[in-house]
């Protein structure tokens, strides 16, 4: 089992804290940001940054629906690291300054792959198609932050 990584950012016209605090208001600006791959979304303990535990299933291909319980540690100043229950998948979101009221946002994403022949495809394919559903993440974060 291979690991397999996907990595998306962009540069936010707002303040790195804003940015930040969107991203983890996990209870209300959090939901407005997902594109429909994402459904049954749920706030299931806390709702801001640490301490969260959130339930969401995303739909990453028509055929690959992954059930994910995440639970929300803060480890250092503008890092979210989702880490899933359910999976060895981890999602880690990183807010820094980039100059004058604008923010860089990294996200990147691992997990143990599948092996074999599946998991060449798995690592050839999903990346791509994850960086896909997280541009478009990010451009709601944009458009909710940049107002």
């Amino acid at each position: 089992m291979a690991q397999v990584e996907a990595t998306t950012e962009r540069v936010v016209a707002a303040d790195a804290e804003k940015v930040f605090d969107a991203l983890a208001d996990y209870s209300g600006t959090r939901e407005r940001l997902l594109p429909e791959h994402f459904s049954e979304y749920e706030v299931r303990e806390g709702g801001d940054g640490e301490g969260t535990l959130v339930h969401w299933k995303l739909q990453a291909t028509s055929k690959r629906i992954r059930d994910c319980l995440m639970e929300v540690t803060e480890p250092t100043d503008g890092e979210l690291v989702e880490k899933d229950r359910n999976s060895s998948m981890v999602t880690t979101w990183r807010v820094t300054p980039a100059g004058e009221g604008s923010s860089r946002v990294v996200v990147t994403t691992t997990w143990k792959g599948a092996g074999g022949i599946g998991g060449f495809f798995e690592k050839t394919f999903a990346p791509k198609g994850l960086a896909r559903i997280y541009d478009a993440m990010l451009a709601k974060l944009a458009a909710e932050t940049e107002k």
